[in-house]
Parts: C-alpha cells; sequence; structure tokens
C-alpha cells in the first residue's frame, strides 16, 4: 500500500460522506446494489448530526432517514472503539428489517481488501452485531419496559417515535442511560395530535428544546431517487391525460405557493396523480408539504383544517428587526423573539387588539398575549410571552397598543385580567377598551370594562372569530396561532387544545376580532 493510498484511506475514513460513498453499499429503488451516495437532505442531516447531539426530524412517508442513520451507525462502530449503538423501532417487523439492513451493510463492508482498516464481526444474532473492536449495534423494539436500562449508549436513533407508547417515558429514560457526549436522534411520521411527540416538535420548533427539529417536505431532495419511477409514471400520466408536461401556467394557487416554496414541476404532476385516490387531508398526512400539514387533525376541529393550511402556506415572515426604527424602545428587546411586527403602523388605519393574561411567569406556564387587527382585519402583530408578571406585561401592552395608535382593545377580564385592566386604566390612563353590556339584578343596564368568559359567551366569541377567520373578514399572519388553532377542539362539551396545547393565541385573536365588530372608540 503505497503512502498515496494510505492518505486517500485515512481521509475517507475521517469523513462519514467519503465513506458512505466508498464502502457502505445499499439497494436501490431498482433492486441494484450500489455505493451510498449522500444526497443534500442526507447530508444536511448529517452536518446536524455532527453538530447537535440531540436532533429530532419530521417526514413523509419512506424518506429514507433510517438508512442513513444506520450508515453511520456502521461508520461510528467501524472507526471507533467501544461504542454502542441502540437503534429503537416501535413494531417488531421494522426492527427486523432495520437490523437486516445493518447486516447487510457490514457484510459488504472490504474487509479483505483491507483487513486493517474494518474490525471483524465478532458476533451477528438476531439483533446484536458485535465488533473485534468492542463497538457494538443493538436493535430493539419499544415496548413498556425502559429503553436503555442496563446499558451505556453512546447513540440511540428512535425511528417512527410517534408510534410508541408512553413515549415522554421512554425518552427520558434513554437520556438518563447515555454517556457523556453521547446523542439522540428522533425521525418519524406523525400520528396526531395527544400525543408526547408532536408536544417534543413544537418546543423544538420554537427553541424551548434541546432537540434540534428538521422537516423533510414531499418534494425535498431526497425523494427524488427514492421515488424516481413514480415520478416518471406521473409524467407519463399527466401527458396522456392534459395532452402536455405540466408548466407554470397551469398552476393552481396551491401548487403556485408549493413552486414558491421549492417544490418542482414533477412532483407537483406526482402530487396530482396521487389526488386521483385519495383525499386532500389524506394527501397532507401522508405526504406533508410542512410540518402543520402532517400534524393534520379530524373529529371534534372548531376550525376547518384545510382552511388553516391553505393560510399557513401563503404566509409571509414578520418583518425583520433590522427593518423597524419607529418602534419604542421599551419593545425593542422583544422584536423576533416574543413580539412579531407583519405591519407596521399606519396613521391612516384603526387597530383593534385582543388580549388573554396569564398568571404564569415562570416561562412553563400559559403565555400572555395580544393580537392586533387592522381596520380591514390583517393582523398586524403579535405577542406571546410566559414570563412576564403582569405588572411588566401592562407596560409592554401599554406601549404596544399606544403605537398603534391606542387601538381598540378587548382584554379577557378573567382572574388576572381585571388586574391588567385596572393597570392600563389606572396608572397608565390608556381609556380605549372593550366595555361589556350587563344588567343588574334591578333590570339596570351597566357596563364594564373586559370581557368575561363564562361557558356560554366564549362559544360565541369562538364562533364570531371562526365565522371571520373562514369567510376571509380576517387576515391572520402569526404561524403559531394557526397552529394552536389546529389543534382547537371541543371536547365533552368543554373548548381547548388537544394535548395540552397551549390557546392563548386562539383567545386574543378572538378577542381581537369582536373589538373590530365592536368598533368602538373611547378616545
Amino acid at each position: 500500500m503505497n503512502k498515496t493510498t494510505k492518505q486517500k484511506l485515512k481521509k475517507i475514513m475521517s469523513s462519514f460522506e467519503l465513506f458512505s460513498k466508498n464502502f457502505i453499499k445499499i439497494v436501490n429503488p431498482q433492486n441494484e446494489v450500489v455505493p451510498f451516495k449522500l444526497n443534500k437532505a442526507q447530508q444536511e442531516l448529517t452536518e446536524m448530526i455532527n453538530n447537535d447531539r440531540f436532533l429530532i426530524v419530521s417526514k413523509s412517508r419512506k424518506a429514507g432517514v433510517s438508512t442513513k442513520m444506520i450508515a453511520r451507525a456502521v461508520y461510528e462502530c467501524v472507526t471507533k472503539p467501544n461504542q454502542l449503538v441502540l437503534i429503537v423501532s416501535y413494531e417488531s417487523d421494522s426492527a427486523k428489517n432495520l437490523f437486516e439492513l445493518i447486516k447487510f451493510m457490514n457484510n459488504h463492508l472490504p474487509r479483505e481488501k483491507y483487513p486493517s482498516l474494518f474490525p471483524a464481526t465478532k458476533r451477528d444474532n438476531r439483533d446484536e452485531l458485535i465488533l473485534e473492536n468492542g463497538s457494538k449495534i443493538v436493535s430493539t423494539v419499544a415496548g413498556h419496559k425502559d429503553i436503555g436500562r442496563g446499558m451505556s449508549p453512546t447513540w440511540v436513533h428512535l425511528s417512527e417515535f410517534s408510534f410508541y407508547g408512553n413515549q415522554e417515558k421512554q425518552l427520558l429514560s434513554i437520556e438518563q442511560s447515555l454517556v457523556d457526549n453521547g446523542r439522540i436522534s428522533i425521525e418519524s411520521t406523525s400520528n396526531g395530535l395527544g400525543n408526547y411527540y408532536y408536544r417534543l416538535w413544537q418546543r423544538s420548533k420554537r427553541g424551548q428544546s434541546k432537540y434540534k427539529p428538521y422537516f423533510i417536505p414531499f418534494y425535498h431532495e431526497l425523494y427524488r431517487d427514492l421515488k424516481k419511477n413514480e415520478l416518471n409514471e406521473a409524467e407519463s400520466w399527466h401527458k396522456q391525460f392534459f395532452g402536455e408536461r405540466l408548466s407554470k401556467k397551469d398552476l393552481d394557487e396551491d401548487e403556485q405557493a408549493l413552486l414558491d416554496n421549492g417544490c418542482n414541476l414533477r412532483f407537483l404532476m406526482w402530487r396530482r396523480f396521487k389526488l386521483q385516490d385519495m383525499q386532500l387531508e389524506e394527501f397532507y398526512q401522508e405526504y406533508p408539504s410542512n410540518d402543520m400539514e402532517s400534524f393534520i387533525s379530524s373529529g371534534n376541529n372548531v376550525f376547518d383544517q384545510n382552511k388553516i393550511l391553505q393560510r399557513t402556506n401563503h404566509l409571509m415572515p414578520p418583518i425583520n428587526k433590522n427593518e423597524l426604527s419607529e418602534l419604542p424602545d421599551s419593545l425593542q428587546r422583544y422584536l423576533g423573539k416574543e413580539l412579531l411586527i407583519y405591519h407596521t403602523y399606519d396613521r391612516k388605519m384603526k387597530y383593534y387588539a385582543g388580549i388573554d393574561v396569564a398568571t404564569a411567569s415562570s416561562g412553563t406556564g400559559d403565555y400572555s398575549t395580544i393580537t392586533i387587527l387592522d381596520e380591514e382585519g390583517i393582523e398586524a402583530c403579535s405577542f406571546a410571552s410566559n414570563k412576564l408578571p403582569v405588572y411588566k406585561f401592562g407596560l409592554v401592552a401599554n406601549d404596544l397598543l399606544r403605537h398603534y395608535g391606542q387601538a381598540f382593545t378587548a382584554i379577557e377580564r378573567n382572574n388576572v385580567g381585571i388586574v391588567l385592566i385596572e393597570k392600563l386604566r389606572d396608572d397608565y390612563n390608556y381609556l380605549n377598551l372593550y366595555k361589556e353590556k350587563l344588567f343588574d339584578q334591578k333590570g339596570k343596564r351597566k357596563k364594564q370594562l373586559g370581557f368575561t368568559t363564562t361557558k356560554s359567551s366564549k362559544p360565541i366569541l369562538i364562533e364570531k372569530f371562526k365565522e371571520n377567520f373562514e369567510l376571509g373578514y380576517i387576515l391572520l399572519n402569526d404561524k403559531e396561532t394557526l397552529e394552536q388553532m389546529q389543534i382547537y377542539q371541543i371536547q365533552d362539551g368543554k373548548m381547548g387544545n388537544k394535548g395540552n396545547g397551549h390557546d392563548d393565541k386562539v383567545i386574543s385573536a378572538a378577542l381581537s376580532v369582536l373589538a373590530r365588530l365592536e368598533n368602538k372608540w373611547y378616545i
């Protein structure tokens, strides 16, 4: 072996991407044994694994993420001694298939040609592969027992995690069993809303978890090789049925939005092909273009799921904080985090706000939220924080409402809502507040500041909000508000979010609609 060859091999063995290309073999969709060359998505995942110990991947069906992770497991165990990689599946057939893939990759390593580079296989049984260098790969099923008990894994990969039973307990068990600097990767298609995987994904997406999120849409480059035959079939069908290949001029509104987000015409033809035999909602669940589609719910939903998803697919990002110069200094610290601005203040406009106040200030409880609409019904800004006590939140509310022309504001007065109302009125002399009409026991009409949420008033409030949203009288811009609306349900006669999710922005948005419909002005 000459020096140049040694140098090349050293470089290959130090790079997972080069190692896969040169030494890992897989069976492609055409049933051919070929080198495992990482595509763009797999390269991105590799980069994230290198940089982040905790990774969560949401994806469409059959994305090939597990293949990439197994190749990485083989690489880790071949190039490093005393590694313990745990591959966890949600059912025995899946675990068996994954372990067969592990053995296939291991058996196709060029040990005879490079015996010094590849440790020999010491043991290869039903669910365990042990190499002579002390490294081990174990494939197991997520059952009721704690995963990883009695082990000290260096890396754990959880496949289809959303289908596990007792997800939170299983994940906690794994985290506690990890060696120092060990890592965990989670990949899964979605399985509804009422589970821990959904809540973990939502927290990760908002930067409230140690897990870094990565979503793979149905049109991702990852699928271009995996679906090559299907894409060809769909294109042939389209030419036969429509007389030509799909072009940009033929796209409907949803297809144009997908094209703008990175989907190409071949995948759009494939989408049309699939929609012949399945409902749009079914397509969303199997082949989502964004994470909200993957978590689409059914059953007792209050809001039209398709309307929410259509709006989500056409959202524009909030204004960059570097482009906002007129905002008060007291609000600058919240920009881009708690405070999202979608439209700057227009002196020719009137504005309407809704506020939901929370008691928690520890960073773990409910949120205090503000939603502001302009007179045309377009959402101008959104604020949410679970770290501010009411007296600090009152300062934020006063400054933000005054910035938007002293917006006419409806505040939920339940619990600490009355504290905020009194602070705005008495401490800050803020007078442009919604007043609900009541009758006393003598039959006299009276008014009180704020909106009282009761078992009878809440459905009316939400129904007005639903009507305005679904008929297009308002235009929401805040993605988190739409996400909360997606899981807002009626259960046992009560309204709220499924799976212990927050609904604070739903309430503040509904109150902003109430303020706009009232259209009063007290200043």
